[in-house]
This record gives C-alpha cells, sequence and structure tokens, in this order.
C-alpha cells in the first residue's frame, strides 16, 4: 500500500487564502495587518519586563540563600536581623534588575543598527506598480512577496513562487548538517516526510545556501513554525564559559556560608554555653562571607562595556557575557581578504628582462590598460588594470592614439591594445599584456631565454606576487580589425608584479593584539603565497612551518591538527569544514579563540568558535549567527573590543579578589573573637550594615580603569591562585582585626563615653571599614607604583567609606545602632595598626607580584575556560 501524500496549497490557493498577490501587498495593506497580527520577532528576541527581570534574579544562588537566611532570623524573632537582609535582598534585585533591562534596551536598540532586512515587493496603492524595498524583517506580514539570495536568513515561514538552485539549511529546526534543495514546484510527498521536507516551503530559522528565489510569506512572529517549536521545547541556551564560572565560584562560597552559621552556634555552646541568642550572629556572618553583589557588578560592569563600545566603535555586542569572552580571546582567526588586505591589487614592481626594475615596463602595461578600458565594451573595469594605472604617469598616455583592444578573456588570458606609433606615419604598435606562459608563447626569443624568464616569473609568484607579462609589436596599419593572430612574433618588455593593498589599519591592530597577547591565525581560501607575501609586509614574523595547506590538513588526526594549529600561522586553501576543524583544534588545545567571518562559509567556524565576531556588512546568516558585530570588517575595532572585555574582566576579577579576602578576613576575626569575649564582637545589624557598606562602595568598580597591564593578558582566575590570594589577605585582615582587639582592650578603660560593650562594637566597626577602604585602594593598583593620579571612583568610593566609619559611631544614629564615640587614644592607636596593615598589604602584593601569583593565570598558561574566578 502505498504511503499517504501531504499536498501543499497550489499558488493561486495560496495567494488566494492570504488575500494577496504576485505584485504583493499595498503599504495600506501591510500597515493593518502589521497592527492586527503583531511585529515579525521571533521568541527569543523578545525584551523581558521589569517585574519579570526582578522574579528572575530572586532566582540567583546569592540571592536565594540571602532570603533563607533572612527567614530564619524572621522565625527567631530577629526582625532587625531580617529586616536588614531583607533590605540586602531587596536592593540587590532591583540593582540587577534595572541593570539588565537598560542592558536589554540597549541591545535592542543596536540590534537595530544591525537589524536584519528582508527585499520585499510593495506597492503605493492598487494601480500603482510593484517596487521592491528594503525592510526590516520585523515589518513583514503574511502576504508579502519577498526576494532570497545566499547568504539571507528566511525571515517568515514563505511558500515558494520561483526558484532556481535553491538550497536550505534547515538546522536548527531539523537537525540536518546538510543543506536541504527547494523548488516552486506543486509536488507532493509522503506524509511520513513531514511538513519541512515540502520542497515548495522554507520556515523562518532556516538560511538560504545557495541560489535564489522569490516567495510569499504565509505566518510570522509568534505563528511561525520556528516560534511553535521553540515555545514547545523551551530549550535554554548552552551556558557560556563566563556563565559556567561565575555559577561554579557562586556554590563555593553558599556552601561555606551554610556551613557558618552551625559552626559559630556549636562553637558558642560549647565554649560559651550560648543557645539560639546567637543564631542572628551566626546568620549575620554567614551574610558577610556573601558577596551579594556579584551579579549586580558583572551586569554593570558588562553592560557598561558594550554600551561604551557601540557609542564609541561601533561595535555591538549581541550578548552581555560574550564582551568578556571577547577579553579572554588569546587565538584570533580571520581571513585574509578584507581584514588584512583589502580586496584590490596594487602595482609592486615593474621588472625588465633582466630582472632589474624597469619604468619603461610600467609605461608599456599602462598604454595597454588605459586603452583597453578606453576602446573595449567591458562591463566593468578590471582591477588590475586599475592598480596599473594608479602606479603610472597618466600623462605620458596621452602621447598615444587608440586604434582598437582586444579585452582579456579567460580562454585567451591576454588583452592586446593598438595605438598609433608617435612619430612614424602609418606604423601601429600592439601592446600585449597577460599570463606569463601566454605572452612568452607569443614572443620571439630562443628556447634557453623564455626558460630563464619563466624562472623569473616564477620565483616573484613564489613570493605571494601576482605576476603580468608586458611585450610590444609593431605592424602597418590597416583597416580589417585586429585579432589576436596579429599578436605574433612579440618583443619581451618585461614584467608587473602587484599585490593586495594592505588595510590602512592592519598593521598598528595587529600589533596591539600582538602587545595584548593575542596570536592572530590566517585561514584563508586563497594561495599560501599570497597569503604569506601580507603577513610578511604586515610584519608578521613567520617560520619554516607556520603555512599548512588544506591538503596536509586532510592528512591530519584530530590530535595531530591540535599540536600542529598550535605552531602555523596560516592555513591556505581551507573550505568551510577546514575552517570550522581548526577553530576546534586550537579550542582543545586550551585556548579561547575568537573567529572573524563574513560570507555563509564562514557560519560553521563562528559557532566553532568561542566568540564569533562579524562585520555589519556580512551576509544575514552569518551577521545573525554571530556574537559581536563590528561597523567595519577592521581590527582596529576588535582591539577595542578586546580591551573593553579586558577591562570589564579585569574589574570583575578585582571586586572577587578584594571582596572575598576582605570578608574572609572579618568572618575569621568574627569567630576568633566570638570565641574569645564574653560578649558578642559585634551586633547582628552592625555586621550587616557594614557589609551593605562595602558591598555598595564596591558597585565603583563597574565604573573603574584597570592598571594598564591588565590589557596585557585575559583577566582569567586560576582556582588555585584565586584562593591562595584571599587565603592570604584574609590572614592579613584578620591579623590586623585582632590587633585592633589589643587597642580596643586598651581604649575601653580609658576615657570612653559609653559601656565596654559598646566601645568594642564601635572600634571595630571602624576598623573594619577603614581596613575594607585601604584594601580596595591597595589591591586593584599595579605592582609598580601606588599610581599617584587624578582619584577615581574607586578611591573616591573608598574615601566615603572610610568617612562613614569614623563618622557614624559619634554621630546621633550611632547610639540607634548600639555604637558610641571612641577616645582619641583609640584613633591614635588605630592610625598605627593601620600604617602596618598597609604596610603589610603593599609587602604581600609585591611578594605575591614576584611570584606571578596574583590571582591570575600566567598569559601562556593553557586556558580552556576564561572566567573571573575560576
Amino acid at each position: 500500500m502505498a504511503p499517504p501524500v501531504l499536498s501543499t496549497p497550489t499558488v493561486l490557493e495560496t495567494f488566494r487564502g492570504l488575500d494577496s498577490g504576485p505584485r504583493g501587498l499595498t503599504e495600506a495593506q501591510a500597515e493593518e495587518r502589521l497592527a492586527r497580527l503583531g511585529e515579525n520577532i521571533g521568541p527569543a528576541w523578545r525584551e523581558a519586563s521589569w517585574p519579570r527581570l526582578f522574579l528572575r534574579s530572586l532566582r540567583d544562588p546569592f540571592t536565594a540563600v540571602l532570603a533563607c537566611l533572612g527567614l530564619v532570623s524572621a522565625a527567631v524573632f530577629a526582625w532587625s536581623t531580617a529586616s536588614v537582609i531583607l533590605l540586602l535582598v531587596v536592593v540587590s534585585c532591583v540593582l540587577r534588575a534595572s541593570g539588565e533591562h537598560r542592558a536589554d534596551r540597549s541591545t535592542a536598540a543596536l540590534r537595530e543598527l544591525v537589524a536584519t532586512t528582508a527585499t520585499v515587493l510593495r506597492r503605493a496603492d492598487e494601480e500603482a506598480a510593484a517596487a521592491t524595498r528594503e525592510l526590516p524583517v520585523a515589518e513583514l506580514v503574511p502576504g508579502d512577496v519577498i526576494r532570497l539570495g545566499p547568504g539571507d536568513l528566511v525571515p517568515a515561514d514563505v511558500r515558494l513562487l520561483r526558484a532556481s538552485g535553491l538550497r536550505v539549511h534547515q538546522a536548527a529546526l531539523t537537525g540536518e548538517s546538510a543543506p536541504v534543495a527547494k523548488s516552486a514546484d506543486d509536488l507532493t510527498c509522503a506524509v511520513g516526510g513531514g511538513l519541512f521536507e515540502q520542497p515548495q516551503l522554507c520556515f523562518q530559522g532556516s538560511s538560504v545556501a545557495s541560489g535564489s528565489a522569490t516567495a510569499v510569506i504565509t505566518a510570522t512572529g509568534a505563528h511561525t513554525r520556528f516560534a511553535a517549536a521553540h515555545e514547545r521545547r523551551a530549550v535554554r541556551p548552552e551556558a557560556s564559559a563566563f556563565d559556567r564560572s561565575v555559577h561554579g565560584i557562586s556554590w563555593i562560597l553558599i556552601r561555606f556560608m551554610l556551613i557558618t552559621p552551625p559552626l559559630v552556634l556549636m562553637s558558642n555552646a560549647a565554649l560559651r554555653d550560648r543557645g539560639l541568642e546567637t543564631l542572628p550572629f551566626a546568620v549575620a556572618v554567614a551574610v558577610g562571607l556573601t558577596p551579594e553583589m556579584l551579579p549586580v557588578l558583572v551586569t554593570l560592569c558588562l553592560a557598561r562595556g558594550a554600551s561604551l563600545l557601540a557609542r564609541t566603535h561601533g561595535v555591538i555586542v549581541k550578548r552581555l557575557p560574550a564582551l568578556h569572552d571577547v577579553g579572554a580571546v588569546d587565538v584570533l582567526c580571520l581571513d585574509k581578504t578584507g581584514t588584512l588586505t583589502q580586496d584590490r591589487p596594487v602595482t609592486d614592481r615593474a621588472l625588465g628582462p633582466d630582472g632589474q626594475d624597469d619604468p619603461e615596463v610600467l609605461h608599456w602595461a599602462a598604454v595597454n590598460a588605459w586603452w583597453t578600458l578606453q576602446l573595449a565594451d567591458l562591463p566593468e573595469p578590471d582591477a588590475l588594470d586599475e592598480a596599473i594605472l594608479d602606479a603610472a604617469d597618466e600623462d605620458a598616455l596621452t602621447a598615444y592614439d587608440g586604434v582598437a583592444a582586444v579585452p582579456f578573456a579567460p580562454d585567451r588570458r591576454l588583452a592586446v591594445a593598438v595605438v598609433r606609433t608617435p612619430g612614424r606615419l602609418g606604423m601601429y604598435t600592439l601592446v600585449v599584456k597577460g599570463d606569463v606562459e601566454a605572452v612568452l608563447d607569443r614572443c620571439a626569443l630562443a628556447d634557453g631565454e623564455r626558460d630563464r624568464l619563466r624562472s623569473l616569473a616564477a620565483r616573484q609568484a613564489e613570493g605571494g606576487l601576482r605576476v603580468l607579462a608586458v611585450a610590444t609589436v609593431e605592424r602597418t596599419s590597416r583597416r580589417r580589425d585586429y585579432t589576436l593572430t596579429d599578436a605574433r612574433g612579440l618583443a619581451f618588455r618585461g614584467l608587473i608584479t602587484l599585490r593586495d593593498a594592505l588595510a590602512p589599519t592592519a598593521a598598528d591592530a595587529l600589533k596591539v593584539l600582538t602587545d595584548r597577547g593575542v596570536t592572530v591565525k590566517v585561514l584563508t581560501g586563497d594561495h599560501p603565497g599570497t597569503a604569506v607575501r601580507a603577513c610578511l609586509d604586515l610584519g608578521i614574523a613567520l617560520t619554516d612551518d607556520a603555512v599548512l595547506t588544506a591538503d596536509g590538513i586532510d592528512l591530519l588526526t584530530d590530535a595531530e591538527l591540535t599540536e600542529v594549529a598550535a605552531r602555523t600561522t596560516v592555513f591556505a586553501r581551507c573550505t568551510p569544514e577546514h575552517k570550522a576543524r581548526i577553530t576546534e583544534a586550537l579550542r582543545t588545545a586550551g585556548h579561547t579563540v575568537g573567529f572573524l567571518g563574513d560570507g555563509v562559509n564562514d557560519l560553521p567556524a563562528l559557532r566553532a568558535a568561542d566568540v564569533g565576531i562579524a562585520p555589519r556588512d556580512a551576509a544575514d546568516v552569518a551577521r545573525e549567527g554571530a556574537d559581536v558585530v563590528l561597523a567595519e570588517k577592521d581590527l582596529t575595532a576588535i582591539a577595542h573590543a578586546v580591551a573593553a572585555g579586558r577591562h570589564a574582566g579585569g574589574n570583575i576579577v578585582t571586586y572577587l579578589r578584594i571582596t572575598l579576602s576582605s570578608n574572609l578576613g572579618n568572618v575569621l576575626a568574627m569567630l576568633s573573637a566570638g570565641l574569645l569575649l564574653p560578649f558578642l564582637p559585634m551586633l547582628p545589624a552592625q555586621v550587616l550594615l557594614q557589609n551593605m557598606c562595602f558591598d555598595a562602595a564596591q558597585l565603583a568598580f563597574a565604573h573603574d580603569r584597570p592598571d594598564p597591564a591588565a590589557l596585557r593578558r585575559p583577566a582569567v582566575l586560576d582556582p588555585r591562585e584565586l584562593l591562595r590570594f584571599i587565603t592570604g589577605f584574609g590572614v592579613l585582615n584578620a591579623a590586623a582585626d585582632l590587633a585592633t582587639f589589643g587597642v580596643l582592650a586598651l581604649a575601653a578603660h580609658g576615657p570612653g563615653t559609653g559601656g565596654e560593650e559598646a566601645v568594642f562594637h564601635s572600634g571595630w566597626f571602624t576598623e573594619n571599614l577603614v581596613t575594607q577602604a585601604l584594601v580596595m585602594v591597595l589591591l586593584r593598583v599595579g605592582r609598580r607604583t601606588a599610581e599617584f593620579r587624578r582619584p577615581g571612583p574607586v578611591a573616591w568610593a573608598a574615601l566615603t567609606l572610610a568617612v562613614i566609619g569614623v563618622v557614624l559611631p559619634p554621630s546621633p544614629l550611632g547610639p540607634m545602632l548600639g555604637l558610641t564615640a571612641l577616645s582619641a587614644v583609640y584613633y591614635v592607636l588605630l592610625t598605627a595598626v593601620l600604617i602596618l596593615y598597609a604596610a603589610g598589604l603593599l609587602a604581600a602584593r609585591a611578594r605575591l607580584g614576584r611570584r606571578g601569583g596574583s590571582g591570575s593565570a600566567p598569559a601562556d598558561r593553557p586556558r580552556r575556560s576564561p572566567m573571573p574566578g575560576g
């Protein structure tokens, strides 16, 4: 029994159902449908509302744990502790939701700069003729007639009207890696093949691999098959290395947070015979260990960096974590044409038969180029001719009168220009220019001389240059047309060599990228000699084994390619599959790889890279598949993006180092004081207040500019180095706190105005905020100097924090918080402690710097997962 068939409406039935026609819709019809059906926006592109972002921020692990600790405090009627924790939760969620909402709005606005457009047939009214227009895909409606070409994304579900050699990628819908052939014929297929197998139908989410078509839109927006599949599967995108790293370090800290309250309770019960009355203090200590502003600061750093990039350099970061990934890139793969070189040739040298420079050769080549352009019926000027004319003296060409021209053709491989010979009446000069072999075959030369000239041309070609031969011959004038048969017995004049014009900013940008630890790999479909020449002209050093062709790549296993790719700079004759395989090999070797591409053939490599980069004028499918979009295909823009990513990553790293080491030191000191003192070393509300002040001050890191040394390598933290850093500086911080205990023991019996507990609480509160301010200033600078420059946002935030610590206890708010004024003796002794603490910080930082352990992985260490803190 034959399988049932699935029929598709004919073209006429489709037009009737959509109330449309081959000429498309009128503007009035399109506006009415757009108002009724809504914009053609996919589900993943819809902007989240502020309330939804606020609720989403409650799912953050730190926020969830803080909320649980607040509920525990409320359960034991510790209302002040519960209130402060609740305030921290609300402030954190509001800041994060606001930052993400601003980032989403900025991204939505930036998308308009690179919004995918479609070619649409529209009419002004019923009587007007249809005209093609470029419209944003969001404005498309059912019934619109559109045109598709190679590299275009299919903007909606469509029914084909006409198609020529159309093949479509449907991997986003069906998982098929190979493109599928489509046609406009009214064919049928088996039901088992499904709707996606219908040759007349194409769907949103697919892309044109080759061919062209005209189609009518049948569904847009939420009514497309892509939207239905998205809603049905609700598949969340795979978390980036950045997201996984932040979540990983978050859960490590959460484990410590969950262990802290039971530890405090048990130790106080065993040594001080205290029960549940210490629970609020235990909860406050756990909160003090929490960098609850981490998600807020990460969002602020990345959103601010992305916004600055877009405003100042036209670089659009389509997802915020990609900015950090750009900063972590240490290998950049790119094509030669349009990036290192311009898409046009320039004249390199004019060589005589003896291989020496001869300007006469350029003169004759220019005569040929000029009159070929003037007399031949060419669809467009030849790029090689234009390059020769740019280098020649055009005034010298006016001495000749053109008679005829035989233009270049692939089958004959040369061009002939016929001009009147100056000063010789009745004589014409035939100037021949073209392929070396084709010209030499027509020259009157001895065999040995012909072989010598072939060798001379071959040596030039091996250096990555294009080579043209030039020859002339005189003939008597005649009226019949000139043909190639007249180009015989030529006198060989010399060779013209041409090279690709270098991109004007490429050399400087490459130097900047090299200084920042980014290695450039050239993946090109060109001849290896051409790519090598461009690299040498730009100052890229190449070793003997730095060039690999596609044939050599095919002979290597994946493991062998991973090893070879590390020392190879130029990969020539590459297909799209080769580019993707090389990119994956570099990632396997532990590198963070960025790939710059602009064509449909670059899509596999864009997806294989850690960061896909495309220029604004790239093919639609390449631009939509990229993480970062450039205003122009320019390496300078990538250098700016790397700098912005490293600035953002450096600020996140600095925040983690400072907050974790400071918090660890405070927790160690609180645990020690809780066991040594007959009373709680600080009230829960005081602990939470100082923690909130410290967190608020550290938001200034989102606006900080790290030390210039931070640009020399990716801001990548090794977990072991991070643990060593926070442990070392945390213990140093705890030692300063314990030294303050001794100061407080003296001050408590001095002429203070409060009781022993209030004096201790006030003194430690002041010391904690001042030491945290010192840490913010001293641990963020480079290890050479303390950066004597105008104070930045971090310095002002640290100063504000210190002022709060000194002013709050004696202020009218002090008694409300259980704080009191302190004696002058305390401030004198505290100053001595702070001086010793600052000296210790500087000495420890210098020692750690000499060991190369600032918490960052060395630049030459393989890095598989770039991240701040893990």
